[in-house]
């Protein structure tokens, strides 16, 4: 099975997922809970946890025992062990989700559903393991849109670089827009999705901050820019802050996700 492009990427420390894409993980997280009603009583699984940024929030909803994580990284999944003792995190895919049937009021995939090697089959996965009436909800960046650090990021890549074209996430990503997304759930059995842009930020305190996250962080854009030579690298990091219109001056980033709610039979 072809693992996605860009899984790979995330082989690596929660440290440097926190710096980089992990700044807008709390802030998507209740934005998710919040769209996909999470509401006090119920039991919800996340799904491709991360170092835990739903799980943490989730838990303030619904308490640590009220939740289920699973990830395919070990270092994610330590990292959620650790900033949620008790947590019954494992290590795991989304296509073999190691629960039973209609064990969840809820399950949840923030910025996981474009990573699987088998999206429609880890999809199916979370409607079978949560209960008749549950919902079934996710959220992916809109690289091609509206994510600016990616789209800015890319788009200063590709200018430099016109090859680099097909590693640019808003062409390369699978159900990463409304259309996709509805019809991934659809076609997994899942009732009335509906699709909704979720709209989060996050501080940096200057460019450098930013940039840093970029070198030093986990995702196929810093796969891309930490393999470039000094010289390239300097180059793209220069056309990156004239793209953003940054400097030494603390700043923030708007990113938009688009989210798809869903319900089981």
């Amino acid at each position: 099975m072809a693992e996605t492009p860009g899984a790979g990427s995330f082989r690596t420390s929660a440290e440097a997922y926190d710096r980089h894409i992990g700044r807008y993980g709390s802030a998507l997280a209740r934005a998710l809970i919040e769209i996909a009603n999470v509401s006090t009583g119920q039991r919800a699984l996340d799904v491709g946890c991360g170092p835990g940024a739903l799980a943490v929030e989730l838990s303030q909803v619904l308490g640590a025992g009220g939740i289920a994580a699973i990830d395919p990284s070990t270092p994610f999944v330590e990292a959620c062990e650790q900033r949620l003792p008790g947590l019954d995190v494992r290590l795991a895919s989304a296509e073999a989700l190691p629960f039973p049937d209609d064990s969840f009021d809820v399950t949840l995939s923030q910025l996981a559903v474009n990573f699987m090697s088998d999206p429609p089959a880890g999809v199916r996965e979370m409607r079978r393991v949560t209960r008749p009436g549950g919902t079934v909800a996710a959220a992916t960046w809109d690289y091609a849109g509206e994510m600016k650090l990616l789209r800015r990021f890319w788009d200063a890549a590709v200018s430099l670089d016109p090859g680099v074209a097909e590693s640019d996430e808003g062409r390369s990503m699978p159900n990463c827009t409304p259309g996709e997304l509805e019809r991934l759930w659809r076609d997994a059995g899942l009732q009335n999705p509906a699709v909704s842009a979720l709209v989060v930020e996050a501080e940096y305190r200057d460019f450098d901050d930013l940039w840093q996250s970029l070198e030093h962080g986990s995702g196929p854009s810093t796969a891309y820019a930490s393999a470039l030579p000094p010289e390239r690298r300097a180059e793209l990091r220069d056309e990156l802050r004239r793209r953003l219109g940054v400097g030494e001056d603390p700043f923030r980033l708007t990113a938009r996700a688009w989210s798809v709610v869903g319900h089981v039979a």
